[in-house]
């Protein structure tokens, strides 16, 4: 210490003796630790003081982050306010304070200046009424490390925090590990019960027991009155008294040095030396939550499950309890105060009774305990004590506000809450943002705001009440529907174009419900459900949007115009929701057909094309590869008559697709190369995005089957991981599946590679489960059986493939289903069930059809497969037809230029021919095949071949 001395520069002095930061004369609050540290900087005269010299000589030996010297650092350019930079990092060594730094002697030592004498710093003011500990607090070890911090940087710190967010538990959990620190000199003052701030100090000085003698107590006499002394003073619940407890703030951190004020409030005290540390709620889990075992780690689940056991010891819950609490907790906002009383009650009545209940939260959350505050009795009357110290404005506000679901803008606000004024309400969201009962969203990065869900359930009960609840949902559905309406125009929107109003999701289902509710107007529910399905489409909401607009339909007049651009939305909406949830095939066709007529009579081209490109992909997923055929020739002439460029390449795309089906390999090629060509000389790519992924993706990805099977291996390889690459902007698992089962999946399944496959088929997989469409979910099924099969695993892969066939024959769609029929005969033949195994390929090639309009590219694979299975039955008769299949697959395979499968079909007639000892006609099948390849040599069937070959004569002499 620097007793006697000080350290002066400027207007600026370190008193050591009196532990003072004065400016111009005039004490400057800081905390102890920082004073410490500017005494440390100042005796060192502007030399630089190293971090671990600055945490030596303050904490003393005491291990400490270096996030702590910095709170103290920050502390201290806050004192040193419009000055601060006075106090200067030294980059990766320490701090310095500018200026020059010299001793003087304290003439202020032996000075009068007519303030009362402080009593003795060893005198004792008061013993500590801090209540004991009636429970372990959860939860709170970060805050209360990070409060350890601030207390000892600042002279007052404020604890702020919305109702039952637990400031005061914070606060004396706190104050209780502090005391020793204040020789047990901790008091706490609870402030609630007053009702008129003059009671304040006099019941702080009873409090502490100072006399005062009938004179009047004012802020100033109790501050010289404490002095010198050690005292930690909780000032709890200051919000309906502030500036009383203010006034007294400031004058203690001015006046007594070894004071320390922690205080409790819902807003800000906003004195010259005061910190404000905002309580947050407790850590719940997110949607989508983690697994049961990992849902203890949250501690809003933590305290739940703690409270419950310490009512009924027997409580042990289970995976499906511990969902069912995360829920709760999530409801409720990670309120310790409303979870505490729903563990209460969960300890009586049960946990899924809690869940239940909680729409009725207010009746259900009460706490029994016999020594709560008023208050704190139920999660009502919480609330009702900051809604009551509010005024008109902030009333009005905090009641519409409700209204909104979701976080909303400074402009919906206004809109929604039409009887205030502009400036009255930004006024108003001001003082609410500071009384924590509206939060700032700080994950936007505009300006938005939201409630939590329990304040806004206890808002919406007073909205009811004042009955405003219905024309402030009729104000906030027509501004969402005039918003949406004149925001989302265009049938091809990207994900980024939708972000803005995917922000707004909330607040759209909101407006939707009211709209379709018994005082509801169900036309700007229909509007507005027409607007959002772009939205909902593009982020993968299929179900939401397939039930929306249902419901939508269901309440449009039948009087209403049948080709309206409402009609056509929610027709082609509902159209491709059905066709990635599954459903009704009917139901999507007719829904889509409809939306192309609307469009058509309506000349909206685009819609017109998106329409019949989904209703081409409905007809080819139920295997009507004709009616698919007669789409591809519509959209093809409609091409030609506009000439648009969208409607090109989308005929371009859906003809190159039926081609390479049909097995017209060269042709499908020749097509999907113009779709690449033409997207990049448009540069444009927002065409047609029925699967959210543009058109160049898929068609280079298809690209890529083409030329494998045309035996290029090494450019469909790198056509295919290009494909994804342009896909990867969308940041779409849907547009990720769809690329990818074209493209990557189908190459790695053709070349062999089991490691590559694996590989490609669990990066499939996880897309499908992130996704949650259940058609590539059944997609991944598939996959996984095809996985299974080549890893010799043939009776899971049955069992997985039974469910997926399951799936499709329930839903009417159909997967590929002829060659998922073909890895599933492959599955019986590998477990020796013969008979199941012919009648699975017979059934796959019967579907896959013969010659155009039909899926004959996999046709000669399956042919092979049956003359594979057919030679394990090791019959004469059996040797005779597997023959006949591998020339009928060969001449097949040759008409379509599919090479990769000629390659197969010769390996398997080259083994037959050994095993029949006819190696010279084994080598002339073999050789002739292997020759035409110029690429992908490493492929595990060109591997063979060579392996082969090399073992083969050059001629046969037997």
């Amino acid at each position: 210490m620097l007793a006697q001395y000080v350290y002066e520069a400027g207007a600026w002095e370190v008193d050591g003796d009196r532990r003072e930061l004065r400016a111009h004369g005039r004490p400057v609050p800081i905390g102890s630790r920082a004073f410490e540290i500017i005494e440390k900087l100042a005796e060192s005269a502007g030399h630089i003081v190293t971090k671990d010299e600055l945490v030596a000589h303050v904490w003393r030996g005491t291990l400490v982050e270096e996030n702590t010297l910095h709170v103290h650092i920050h502390a201290i350019r806050k004192a040193l306010g419009p000055d601060r930079t006075l106090l200067k990092t030294a980059a990766g060594k320490g701090y310095r304070l500018l200026g020059r730094w010299t001793t003087k002697p304290d003439n202020r030592a032996n000075d009068n200046t007519g303030v009362i004498e402080s009593p003795s710093t060893s005198e004792k003011l008061f013993d500590s009424n801090l209540p004991a500990a009636s429970s372990i607090m959860v939860g709170r070890t970060s805050a209360l490390r990070q409060l350890r911090d601030f207390v000892t940087a600042y002279r007052a710190v404020t604890l702020v925090g919305a109702p039952g967010i637990g400031k005061t538990t914070l606060a004396i959990e706190l104050a209780r590990e502090l005391r020793a620190e204040f020789d047990d000199c901790a008091c706490l003052v609870e402030l609630a019960p007053l009702a008129d701030s003059n009671l304040v100090l006099p019941t702080v000085a009873s409090t502490l027991g100072l006399n005062f003698e009938g004179e009047h107590v004012t802020a100033e006499r109790l501050a010289q009155a404490i002095g010198n002394r050690r005292l930690l003073l909780v000032l709890d619940n200051c919000e309906h008294v502030l500036d009383a407890t203010a006034e007294l703030s400031d004058a203690m951190t001015r006046r007594c040095p070894y004071a320390l004020v922690l205080a409790t409030s819902r807003e800000a005290m906003k004195t010259a030396g005061e910190h404000v540390y905002r309580v947050l709620p407790l850590d719940v889990p997110q949607p989508n939550s983690p697994t049961p075992e990992k849902l203890l780690e949250f501690s809003a689940v933590e305290l739940f499950v703690s409270r419950t056991k310490a009512l009924d010891h027997r409580f042990a819950p289970g995976p499906a309890q511990l969902a069912e609490i995360a829920s709760i907790c999530c409801h409720l906002d990670g309120i310790p105060l409303a979870i505490e009383f729903a563990a209460a009650r969960a300890a009586t009545l049960g946990v899924k009774q809690v869940e239940a209940g909680l729409r009725n939260r207010f009746e259900m959350l009460i706490n029994r305990r016999r020594m709560a505050l008023p208050r704190h009795r139920t999660l009502r009357a919480a609330l009702d004590w900051s809604y009551e110290l509010l005024s008109e404005d902030e009333r009005i506000l905090l009641r519409h506000s409700a209204t909104f679901a979701g976080s909303f803008t400074l402009q919906a606000v206004i809109q929604v809450t039409a009887s205030l004024g502009a400036d009255d309400i930004l006024n108003a969201l001001d003082s609410l943002v500071t009384k924590s009962l509206v939060a700032l969203d700080e994950s936007e990065a505009r300006g938005r705001w939201r409630l939590l869900e329990t304040i806004r359930m206890y808002a919406l009960e007073k909205l009811t009440f004042e009955g405003e609840a219905d024309l402030a949902g009729a104000r906030h559905a027509s501004f969402y529907r005039r918003m949406i309406s004149t925001g989302v125009t265009d049938v091809d929107s990207t994900a980024a174009d939708l972000l803005p109003y995917l922000e707004e999701i909330d607040n759209v289902r909101a407006a939707i419900d009211w709209s379709f509710s018994r005082t509801g107007e169900a036309a700007i529910g229909v509007d507005l459900t027409a607007a959002y399905t772009p939205v909902w489409l593009q982020y993968f909401f299929y179900a939401e949007c397939r039930d929306r607009c249902e419901t939508a339909l269901a309440k449009l007049s039948p009087d209403e115009d049948p080709t309206t651009l409402t009609r056509l939305k929610l027709r082609l909406a509902l159209g491709r929701a059905l066709l990635h949830t599954m459903g009704p095939p009917n139901q999507a066709e007719a829904s889509l057909s409809e939306a192309a007529r609307i469009a058509e009579d309506l000349n909206d081209l685009r819609t017109q094309v998106a329409a019949l490109n989904d209703l081409h992909t409905a007809y080819r997923f139920r295997g009507q590869y004709v009616q698919a055929r007669a789409i591809t020739d519509r959209l093809r002439q409609i091409a030609a008559q506009s000439g648009d460029l969208g409607a090109t390449i989308k005929a371009e795309w859906l003809a190159g697709l039926s081609m390479l089906t049909d097995g017209r390999l060269l042709e499908g090629q020749q097509h999907l190369e113009a779709v690449v060509a033409s997207v990049a000389a448009s540069g444009d790519h927002k065409f047609a995005r029925a699967y959210h992924s543009n058109d160049q993706a898929a068609a280079r990805a298809m690209l890529a089957r083409a030329l494998c099977l045309q035996g290029f291996i090494d450019r469909a390889r790198a056509a295919a991981e290009l494909s994804i690459e342009e896909v990867a902007s969308n940041k779409s698992p849907v547009a990720f599946c769809r690329v990818h089962y074209y493209g990557m999946v189908r190459v790695a399944l053709m070349t062999g590679d089991l490691a590559v496959t694996d590989r490609e088929i669990a990066r499939f997989v996880e897309a499908a489960t992130v996704s949650n469409v259940p058609f590539w979910k059944t997609v991944g099924m598939f996959l996984e059986g095809r996985r299974l099969v080549l890893h010799g695993d043939f009776a899971t892969a049955v069992t997985t493939f039974g469910k997926a066939f399951d799936i499709c024959q329930r839903t009417g769609w159909e997967v590929s289903y002829p060659e998922y029929r073909g890895a599933l005969a492959e599955a019986l033949s590998g477990l020796g069930n013969f008979d199941a195994a012919l009648s699975a390929v017979d059934d796959a090639v019967d579907r896959a059809g013969h010659g155009y309009n039909s899926q004959v590219w996999y046709v000669p694979e399956l042919l092979r497969m049956k003359g594979e299975i057919l030679l394990q039955r090791a019959s004469v008769d059996a040797i005779a037809v597997a023959e006949r299949c591998y020339v009928e697959a060969a001449d097949l395979a040759r008409e379509q230029g599919a090479l990769i499968w000629e390659l197969r079909i010769a390996l398997s007639l080259a083994h037959l021919r050994i095993r029949q000892n006819r190696r010279g006609e084994a080598r002339q099948l073999l050789a002739p095949v292997y020759r035409r390849f110029t690429e992908g040599f490493d492929t595990a069937d060109m591997k063979e071949a060579r392996s082969l070959l090399d073992s083969l004569p050059e001629i046969d002499l037997s």
